[in-house]
């Protein structure tokens, strides 16, 4: 897994609040090497995404994890 640079984390912003139609998610940078990048919703965190390198073709996983506190009652 390779680290992610800031100029990917301001891509990858941009692309996921078009495609997930929300220009109140974040990508922030990881404080730490290897640490994960982390996609936030008005400042609550959602989610991280991984980079993936394989023969030269770069991939971005995205990870949301909804916790079942936050969904609506049945």
């Amino acid at each position: 897994m390779a680290d992610i640079t800031p100029s990917e984390v301001k891509r990858l912003q941009t692309t996921l609040q078009r495609l997930l139609g929300s220009p109140k998610l974040t990508v922030t940078a990881p404080t730490r090497k290897g640490m994960s990048v982390e996609i936030a919703v008005a400042g609550e965190l959602i989610g991280t995404v991984h980079r993936d390198e394989d023969e030269g073709e770069v991939s971005y996983a995205v990870h949301i994890t909804v916790l079942e506190e936050d969904l609506p009652a049945a």
